[in-house]
């Protein structure tokens, strides 16, 4: 196991990710920021903290469960059911830029689902995707627009993200 990002690099990464994020948004333009479960729905509560700190107003955070908008949902290779949880989006996404956040990006699938899931929900005005680990091995066109740290890990290995409120530390690792 070998540690790529310890708590003050994490938290570094959030404030990096949110001057980023407002240098690159229209004045006036809503944000919102919606966090994939389960690690992106922590980030995206940071995120928000941090954007809302920084732009002085209100900037909503909410949460997105895509297991029903998985492309792997009936695969033969699956044994276990999966488990659907609660989507909390307490806000209106329309003409809104959201900032999907995730804490992995590998192959695209998830993000493919999330998007899919969003617009089912409304229409945003744009949707910008924040990710702390951009890792190589897309399977789909798409791409992170705020990544806080990439790496090339080679296949059959992982990228683990705990975060404290969920696991009680901050750090990431390769196993």
């Amino acid at each position: 196991m070998k540690k790529i990002l310890n708590p003050e690099q994490i938290d570094q990464i959030i404030k990096d990710l949110t001057i980023r994020i407002i240098s690159e948004t229209p004045p006036g333009v809503d944000i919102a920021a919606i966090g994939i479960r389960s690690r992106g729905e922590i980030l995206a509560q940071r995120l928000s903290a941090q954007l809302s700190k920084k732009l002085g107003k209100d900037v909503p955070s909410g949460i997105l469960d895509i297991t029903l908008y998985r492309d792997d949902l009936n695969s033969p290779q699956g044994t276990a059911q999966p488990q659907v949880r609660t989507t909390e989006i307490g806000f209106d996404i329309d003409d809104k830029i959201i900032i999907l956040v995730d804490d992995v990006l590998y192959t695209g699938r998830s993000i493919r689902a999330a998007m899919d899931a969003l617009i089912d929900l409304g229409r945003p005005k744009a949707i910008k995707l924040a990710v702390l680990v951009d890792r190589v091995g897309r399977e789909l066109p798409i791409q992170a627009d705020y990544a806080g740290y990439k790496t090339d890990v080679e296949p059959g290995k992982l990228v683990q993200v705990f975060l404290s409120e969920s696991d009680g530390k901050d750090e990431v690792v390769i196993e």
